[in-house]
């Protein structure tokens, strides 16, 4: 072949194959979220070990910017089932080699799911029943409220709020199961990997108890963990490397005894074996799922409700110790009592259910006193170090504040220090939202000089779950987050929710609130599920399957 015919042939092929090209197809580009400037984290429920519900580096919500013009309904996160445990967000997390403010959401099905907190994106979602088997249900609760069982709707799997170690990059969460036929019950603690979800090591590990003691449904000697009857309704506490997980009830359905288990953070062995009634009955820990508060020591504090109350013939013997607030510091494998309170009418609110222990409790930040309430109304302010232990001619406490008779604390109180002084929050259901400015030169409130919101609020017996947000102490930044069911009694029904957001520093002002606009509708109530306020959003928990995110629009 000459140069010139190798030449024409490959000027026709190159004509060829130049009329073979496809047309070029011009797309519009995805948008770009821009990166959230801040990265806040809140690796445990109600932001850290004191349990105070407050978020004090909040800068983008404020009380000019948080009103229907600016302020609503961004997104939803659906999830297979309702969410009782608070959502909990960790920043900068890197998830292929780019960083994310991830939201941590946990439903009563046993599944996990993580999403992008600033878009919605799903990176991952698990399910941790146990191989085989399913997570139990209210109807497998048969002996509950004589069988009519309907504090839980259906599910009841994970229920307490995780909690994250940043370091280890690790959640932790109690996870529960039953086989097809609902007759074996068990509970797992699991540890995940919070960028994949993988099980780290050793994890899950299966959660078993025992103790000595003579109280209800022991044997020979020994008080047995029942997985079955032990609700893991509260959160979890992460205290110097332990996990720590509590119990209570279903409907006070026995036997069963108020456990707090201890396991170490790395191996996920068994540490802390604590009943808080071994020769009685009861003690279940609620606080409304409010995780134990811990101080910079490690002692750990907690309320236990309806239980036996020292022994018969001496009140003030620690064995046993329902209707207490607890001060506990380890003592070997066990946990010890430094300090206590025991209502004067214990005995009373025993009789009637009227449990101490019903409400969430905290640790006033920077403070010596422990906030604590009981469901007969009464507000107990204790001295962490000294509480008062018991007396049968009068409670020896730093302040008592009774509400009406009718407030039977099943809510979540919140704190703040703003430039006008320092307040907690409560809205009980039957009461109205009080804010009680607390006293630094008398480590008391005045109760005299409270404020209050003449909303009406919660009914039945379930109140109003509450959290803060501020920018520090700047004024206008300050925001109390209230949501609670607004019709019906959310205790053994699913009810319509509602959001509202006031003026820290004033709660006769509302800035805004979810009926305000028919697109930021809440949904479905989820009860004691805290609002998390962080970078920006807030992130709301659902019966309807779903979170709700709210940010600025």
């Amino acid at each position: 072949m000459n140069l010139k015919t190798c030449f024409i042939i490959l000027s026709t092929l190159a004509l060829f194959s130049c009329s073979k090209k496809p047309a070029v197809v011009h797309t519009t580009p995805p948008p770009v979220t821009p990166p959230n400037s801040q990265h806040v984290s809140v690796f445990t429920q109600r932001n850290n070990n004191t349990r105070a519900g407050l978020n004090n580096q909040e800068t983008k919500l404020t009380t000019t910017t948080v009103n229907t013009g600016q302020f609503g309904k961004l997104f939803t996160l659906s999830v297979d089932d309702q969410v009782y445990a608070q959502p909990l967000v960790v920043g900068s997390v890197a998830i292929s080699h780019i960083t994310h403010n991830i939201v941590y959401v946990a439903t009563v099905n046993n599944s996990v799911y993580a999403f992008d907190g600033d878009d919605g994106t799903l990176y991952w979602n698990k399910n941790y029943s146990a191989p085989g088997m399913r997570a139990p249900k209210n109807t497998d609760m048969t002996g509950a409220c004589g069988g009519q069982y309907m504090d839980f709707s259906g599910n009841i799997g994970i229920v307490g709020t995780p909690v994250v170690d940043s370091v280890s990059q690790t959640m932790y969460f109690v996870a529960r199961s039953t086989d097809q036929a609902g007759t074996t019950f068990v509970q797992y603690l699991h540890a995940i990997n919070i960028i994949n979800g993988s099980e780290q090591s050793n994890s899950p590990t299966l959660i078993t108890a025992k103790t000595a003691g003579t109280g209800d449904g022991s044997l020979g000697g020994q008080v047995l963990f029942d997985p079955q009857r032990n609700n893991q309704r509260q959160a979890l506490t992460l205290v110097n490397g332990v996990v720590y997980v509590t119990f209570s009830s279903h409907c006070d359905w026995g036997p069963y005894h108020g456990w707090i288990l201890g396991y170490d953070a790395k191996s996920l062995q068994q540490q802390i074996v604590y009943n808080d009634t071994p020769d009685g009955g009861d003690g279940g820990i609620w606080e409304s799922g409010n995780g134990m508060a811990a101080d910079n020591l490690g002692n750990i504090y907690t309320v236990t409700g309806n239980g036996t109350v020292g022994t018969t013939t001496d009140p003030t013997n620690p064995r046993n110790r329902g209707e207490s607030a607890l001060k506990l510091s380890v003592s070997g494998s066990t946990l010890a009592i430094q300090s206590y309170f025991t209502p004067t009418n214990f005995q009373n609110l025993e009789n009637n259910d009227l449990d101490y222990g019903v409400s969430g409790a905290f640790l006033i930040p920077n403070s010596n006193y422990y906030f604590t309430a009981a469901k007969d109304g009464n507000i107990y302010l204790l001295d962490k170090d000294n509480m008062g232990g018991y007396s049968g001619g009068g409670n020896q406490v730093q302040q008592n504040i009774p509400l009406n008779g009718n407030a039977n604390m099943h809510c979540q109180p919140a704190y703040y220090k703003g430039p006008g002084g320092e307040y907690v929050y409560v809205w009980s259901e039957n009461d109205e939202l009080h804010a009680f400015p607390f006293n630094r030169g008398t480590n008391m409130f005045d109760a005299g000089n409270q404020k209050v919101s003449n909303l009406s609020g919660p009914l039945g017996q379930n109140g109003a779950m509450l959290a803060v947000s501020s920018n520090g102490t700047t004024a206008g930044t300050g925001i109390l987050w209230a949501a609670y069911a607004k019709s019906g009694d959310a205790e053994h029904t699913v009810s319509t929710g509602i959001l509202r957001a006031f003026d820290a520093n004033d709660v006769s002002k509302e800035l805004w609130n979810s009926d305000q606009n028919t697109a930021d509708a809440v949904g479905n109530y989820a009860k004691f599920s805290t609002p998390t306020i962080v970078d920006g959003h807030v992130y709301l928990a659902t019966f309807s399957n779903k979170v709700v995110v709210y940010g600025l629009k």
